[in-house]
């Protein structure tokens, strides 16, 4: 597959409206990731309440990782680069079942999830408490649910080169690059 994500195969696709995602349950939780209470996400978005969300890198058989851009109607970090699809724990839903399921809804992947590590996040625009994983496949990608806007393929130099250039989501650059960084291909073959 060439730098840009395949367009989505079936021409008959067309998303539907989404729910009102300010009135998704979330888990307000504590450093431990016990659930103090049960919020809206956007009064979790409002008062920088830390929650549980799942972070997945994608990285293809040549070790490129996919990096994808944000909609600009994400309610946190619209536009920026992102290193991970991921997301949000639903209110009692198991790690691993959130995993597979961003995945699947940011990226119309279904692939093994393999769990790389965990780790806390915490700036003036959001406080989470995480987990790392990890899913290899070669695409073709899709993004039907609209959170994506544009998506790349890259290798080392690459990614270091759009880092430069581009604002990115601090969260996954401190909590999955250090994860996956010597994964990722130095050089694309070619």
């Amino acid at each position: 597959m060439n730098d840009a994500a395949r367009p989505d195969p079936r021409p008959d696709f067309r998303p539907g409206p989404r729910p009102d995602p300010g009135l998704e349950p979330v888990e307000h939780v504590d450093a431990d990731g016990a659930v103090i209470e049960v919020v809206t996400r956007a009064e979790m978005r409002a008062r920088t309440l830390r929650h549980r969300a799942v972070f997945i890198a994608l990285i293809d058989s040549g070790g490129r990782l996919l990096v994808h851009q944000r909609s600009p109607d994400k309610d946190l970090w619209p536009s920026r680069w992102d290193l991970a699809a991921g997301g949000v724990v639903a209110v009692g839903e198991a790690w691993d079942t959130a995993a597979q399921r961003e995945l699947a809804e940011e990226l119309g992947v279904h692939a093994t999830v393999e769990a790389l590590g965990g780790g806390s996040y915490d700036d003036a625009d959001a406080s989470v408490v995480s987990r790392v994983y990890l899913a290899r496949h070669d695409g073709p990608v899709t993004f039907d649910d609209g959170e994506v806007v544009a998506a790349r393929w890259v290798d080392t130099p690459a990614l270091t080169a759009l880092m430069a250039d581009e604002s990115m989501c601090p969260d996954s650059v401190a909590l999955v690059l250090p994860l996956i960084a010597a994964m990722i291909t130095p050089f694309a073959a070619g």
